[in-house]
C-alpha cells in the first residue's frame, strides 16, 4: 500500500509540473502586454515588475523565475490589484469557495447516492422515470438558468407573500449559502444519481447477493451491508475531482449570486489579462485537484480490499 501512495504522489508531482509549464506558455501565447498602461502606476512600477519577474529577459529564463518562485510557494503579485499577491487572494478567497463547495457536494453526495439507489431498486416504475427525468434535466439545462430561476422564484414568493426565504445574493450567513450551494451541486448530483444506479444494477445481479438471499438474510440487510456497499465504489472514485472541481470552479455561481469566492476572481483576472493571477491560481487549482484524487484513490484503497491485495 505504501509503494502504491508512494506512486500516486510522484505521478501528481509529475502532473502538477506539466499544468504549471502549459500554463506558463499558453499565457505567453496570448497576445497583449501584461503591463499595458492602467494596470500599473507608472514607469518605475513597471521597471519593478519586469525586474522582479524577468518579463525584460528570454521566454526561458522567464520560465525558470516563475518555477524557482512557485517551488517557494510565491505566485507573485497582482498586475492589477494593487499591493496584493496572488498568495493573498488565495487565502482570503479559497475558504469562501470551500465552504460553497463543500455543501454543494455534501447536498450532491446525498442526493445522487439516494436518488440512485431509489431508481435501482424502483427499475422501470414511475419513481424510477421520474428521477431519471430529473437527471437529464439537471444534466442538460446550464447551472446559471437554474440559478436565474431560483432568484426568480424566491423574489416572486416574496412579492406575493411577503416573506423572503432565502437571500438571492449576497454572503455572510448560512441562508447566503443555501440556494448557490443547491444550484452548484445540482449538474454533480444528476451524474452521480445515473452512475449509482448503473452501479446498483450491477450489483443486484451477482452471486454473493443470491448467495445471502438463500442464506435468508433479511432485504434490508442485503440492501445496505451488500448492494449499497458494494455500488457505491464508483461514486466514491468520481467524488474526488467532483469534490475539487466543485471548490473551485463555482465560476457561474460566485458571479450570478454576488459571492467574493476565488471563481470569481479567476474570471476577473481572465478578462484583465492579469498573468500572475492567472498562472498562480491555474497552479493552486491544478495542485488542489492531484492532492484530492490521490486522497481518494487512498480512501478507496482502504475501502476496497482488492487494491490491497493488487499492491501487496
Amino acid at each position: 500500500m505504501l509503494s502504491y501512495i508512494l506512486k500516486r504522489i510522484f505521478v501528481g508531482l509529475i502532473t502538477v509540473f506539466t499544468i504549471a509549464t502549459l500554463t506558463f506558455f499558453g499565457m505567453h501565447a496570448v497576445p497583449g502586454d501584461p503591463l499595458l498602461k492602467g494596470k500599473v502606476v507608472n514607469e518605475v512600477v513597471r521597471k519593478n515588475l519586469e525586474e522582479k519577474y524577468g518579463l525584460d529577459k528570454p521566454l526561458f529564463v522567464q520560465y525558470g523565475t516563475f518555477l524557482t518562485n512557485m517551488i517557494k510557494g510565491d505566485f507573485g503579485l497582482s498586475f492589477t490589484q494593487q499591493n496584493r499577491s496572488v498568495n493573498d487572494i488565495i487565502r482570503e478567497h479559497f475558504p469562501i469557495s470551500a465552504i460553497l463547495g463543500a455543501l454543494a457536494i455534501i447536498a450532491a453526495a446525498i442526493g445522487g447516492i439516494i436518488g440512485g439507489a431509489i431508481a435501482a431498486v424502483k427499475r422501470n416504475t414511475m419513481a424510477d422515470r421520474s428521477i431519471m427525468l430529473l437527471v437529464i434535466l439537471f444534466v442538460s439545462v446550464p447551472s446559471f438558468v437554474f440559478a436565474a430561476l431560483g432568484q426568480v422564484l424566491i423574489a416572486e414568493i416574496k412579492t406575493r407573500v411577503g416573506v423572503e426565504l432565502l437571500p438571492v445574493a449576497g454572503w455572510g450567513t448560512f441562508k447566503h449559502m443555501i440556494l448557490p450551494s443547491l444550484i452548484l451541486g445540482l449538474g454533480t448530483m444528476a451524474f452521480l444519481a445515473r452512475l449509482m444506479r448503473s452501479s446498483m444494477l450491477e450489483v443486484v445481479h451477482q452471486d454473493y447477493i443470491r448467495t445471502a438471499k438463500a442464506k435468508g438474510v433479511s432485504s434490508l440487510q442485503i440492501f445496505f451491508r451488500h448492494q449499497l456497499r458494494n455500488a457505491v465504489l464508483p461514486v466514491i472514485t468520481f467524488l474526488g475531482p467532483a469534490v475539487a472541481a466543485i471548490t473551485t470552479g463555482g465560476f457561474v455561481a460566485e458571479i450570478v449570486f454576488a459571492i467574493p469566492g476565488l471563481g470569481r476572481y479567476f474570471v476577473q483576472a481572465v478578462q484583465q489579462l492579469d498573468y500572475t493571477v492567472i498562472m498562480g491560481l491555474t497552479v493552486f487549482y491544478g495542485a488542489y485537484l492531484v492532492f484530492v484524487v490521490i486522497l481518494v484513490d487512498v480512501i478507496y484503497g482502504f475501502i476496497d480490499p482488492r487494491i490491497r491485495i493488487a499492491g501487496a
